[in-house]
């Protein structure tokens, strides 16, 4: 004969297990709505970051593209005299310089010269304020700077 003690404990053990089955139940289903919400929150986050980087390397393409025709300002608040790629070219052009020439006469290298002139980059307002005062010289004082330069 199955003893007293034992058949009690195994009846509430399986009443227990009873109760909270339901509540376990009621329990996993929460949980499981819950990583749910989580992966549909992860893949909204992930579709977001994607878009703002793909924002921002817009933003960095089309930056270059905005800022170049519209005059930069020196360090002094005023605007340059209408820099423009083809007008470096130009003043080389009429003062007879060779690239070389004209890095010199600006203090810079020459491929910095060959690099504003198609228009890859653009001089800092230091040296658009050099390139203003070359442009209102004219040939012979031009060279002379050179040759005092050189020496």
């Amino acid at each position: 004969m199955p003893n007293l003690a034992s058949t009690l404990k195994s009846e509430i053990a399986r009443l227990a297990r009873k109760e909270l089955k339901s509540e376990i139940q009621l329990l996993r289903k929460t949980v499981a709505s819950h990583r749910g919400e989580i992966a549909a929150l992860k893949r909204e986050l992930k579709a977001t970051q994607d878009a703002t980087k793909q924002l921002a390397r817009q933003m960095s393409k089309a930056k270059p593209a905005e800022e170049s025709p519209a005059p930069q300002s020196t360090r002094r608040g005023r605007r340059p005299a209408g820099y423009t790629a083809e007008g470096l070219l130009a003043i080389r052009k009429r003062l007879g310089l060779t690239q070389a020439q004209m890095a010199a006469l600006l203090e810079v290298s020459a491929l910095s010269v060959y690099k504003w002139e198609s228009g890859q980059t653009t001089p800092r307002a230091a040296q658009q304020d050099k390139i203003l005062e070359i442009k209102k010289i004219g040939k012979r004082e031009a060279m002379s700077r050179l040759s005092i330069s050189s020496h």
